[in-house]
C-alpha cells in the first residue's frame, strides 16, 4: 500500500544514521488491519504503512518501525478493543506503550480524517508526551474478572429492558386481564410465565397479551438465571483477588469488579492517588473566578468508576456515622449536596488506592 507522507528513508544498507536514530511509531488500530506511522525524535515522518491485524502482521509491524532505527516507545489506539492484540504482542517484545485516546474532535475536523492521518497523530501525541497513559497488561486475574462482569452486565441489561416491557404490556392491556395481574418481584413473573394463551386466537388481544407476557416472563427467568450465575462466579473471584479492597466499608462484589476492572492488572499505571482519581472522574476540578474560589465534579473520566465510587459515597452517607458527621459538618459550611459528595469521592478514591496497591503486592509476591 503507498504510503501518504512519502516512501520511507530506509535504504538496504541501513545508515549509521538510522542506527543512531530514536523512533516512536504511532498505530490506528480495526477489525482486520492496524496502520502504523514513524516519526523520528524531531516529529518528522518517516513513513507509514498498514499490515494485517494477526499474530504475523504484529511482526511485521514491529520490524518495519525497526528498520527506521531504534524504537523508544508506541502509541496504540484501542488497546482494550482491536489493539489488544497488538499492545500484548509488543509488550511480550519489551516495547514502551503508551495508550492514545480518541483524537481531538475539532482537531480532526480541521485536519481531516484518515488511518495514516490517524497513525501519525498517535506517533505525535506519544513523541511530545501528550499521551502518557499506560495500557493495561489483560493477562491476569482482573482480565478474568472484566469478562466475567461483560456477561453479567448484559444480562443484567436486557432484564431490565425486559421488565419495562412487560410493565408496559400490563399497563395496556385489557382490563379483563389486567385485573388477574397481581403480585409483585419473583412472584409476579412466576404469575405470567404461567399464562396460556389460546394459540387459535391471538387475532385477540387478551390472549395475544397473555402470549407476549408468557415469553416476556421466560425470558426474565432465564435472564436472572444467568445473572445468578454470573454472581456465583465474581464473588470467589474477586474475594481472592482483592481481599483488602473487598472490605473496604461499602465496597461489594460489583462494585469491587469495577473498581479492579479500571485499575487493570498493572497498578503502576496507576502511579498516585491523584492519578486513580482522575481516572474515576474523581479530581476536583477548579471553577474559580475573582474572589469566588471553589472546585466542581470531574465529568471526565471512567464513568463506570465514578458509578462505583457514587454507590460507596451513598451506602456511607446512609449507615456510616462518620460519613454522617462528615455530611452534617461540610453542610453547616454551606456546601452544596455535589460538592460534598465530591469530596467524599476524593477521600474514598485515598482508601480504594491503598486496598488496590495491599492486593496487587499480595498478588505479585512469591
Amino acid at each position: 500500500m503507498p504510503t501518504l507522507f512519502g516512501a520511507s528513508e530506509r535504504d538496504d544498507g541501513f545508515s549509521m544514521a538510522a542506527k543512531k536514530r530514536h523512533v516512536t511509531g504511532g498505530v490506528d488500530t480495526h477489525g482486520k488491519t492496524h496502520h502504523a506511522a514513524a516519526v523520528d525524535q524531531t516529529g518528522r515522518v518517516l513513513g507509514d504503512h498498514e499490515f494485517p491485524a494477526t499474530a504475523v502482521g504484529y511482526q511485521q509491524l514491529l520490524a518495519w518501525l525497526r528498520g527506521f532505527g531504534r524504537v523508544i516507545k508506541i502509541g496504540v489506539e484501542g488497546t482494550g478493543t482491536y489493539g489488544a492484540g497488538l499492545a500484548r504482542y509488543l509488550a511480550s517484545r519489551g516495547v514502551a506503550l503508551v495508550e492514545i485516546d480518541r483524537p481531538d474532535r475539532r482537531a480532526r475536523r480541521a485536519r481531516g480524517k484518515s488511518d495514516p492521518l490517524d497513525a501519525l497523530a498517535a506517533a505525535r501525541a506519544a513523541l511530545s508526551g501528550q499521551a502518557n497513559g499506560t495500557p493495561k497488561t489483560r493477562s491476569g486475574p482482573v482480565e478474568a474478572i472484566r469478562a466475567l462482569r461483560v456477561a453479567r452486565r448484559g444480562a443484567v441489561k436486557a432484564r431490565t429492558a425486559a421488565l419495562n416491557q412487560m410493565h408496559g404490556l400490563i399497563a395496556s392491556a385489557p382490563d379483563a386481564l389486567r385485573q388477574d395481574l397481581t403480585g409483585a418481584g419473583a412472584k409476579l413473573v412466576d404469575q405470567r410465565a404461567a399464562l396460556h394463551a389460546d394459540e387459535t386466537r391471538l387475532t385477540d388481544p387478551v390472549e395475544a397479551t397473555k402470549a407476549a407476557l408468557a415469553v416476556i416472563a421466560a425470558r426474565i427467568r432465564h435472564l436472572t438465571a444467568e445473572i445468578t450465575q454470573a454472581d456465583r462466579r465474581l464473588r470467589p473471584a474477586v474475594a481472592r483477588t482483592a481481599p483488602h479492597l473487598n472490605a473496604v466499608y461499602g465496597v461489594g462484589t460489583d462494585v469491587a469488579g469495577q473498581l479492579l476492572t479500571t485499575a487493570g492488572d498493572n497498578p503502576d499505571r496507576l502511579r498516585s492517588e491523584a492519578a486513580l482519581a482522575h481516572l474515576c472522574g474523581a479530581a476536583p476540578i477548579p471553577a474559580s473566578s475573582g474572589r469566588t474560589d471553589r472546585h466542581r465534579l470531574n465529568r471526565g473520566g471512567d464513568r463506570a468508576a465514578n458509578s462505583a465510587l457514587h454507590t460507596i459515597a451513598l451506602v456511607r452517607m446512609r449507615y456510616d456515622p462518620r460519613t454522617r458527621a462528615y455530611v452534617d459538618k461540610r453542610t453547616k459550611q454551606g456546601l452544596s449536596k455535589k460538592e460534598i459528595m465530591r469530596c467524599l469521592k476524593r477521600y474514598i478514591v485515598r482508601e480504594i488506592h491503598t486496598a488496590l496497591l495491599a492486593d496487587f503486592t499480595a498478588l505479585n509476591t512469591p
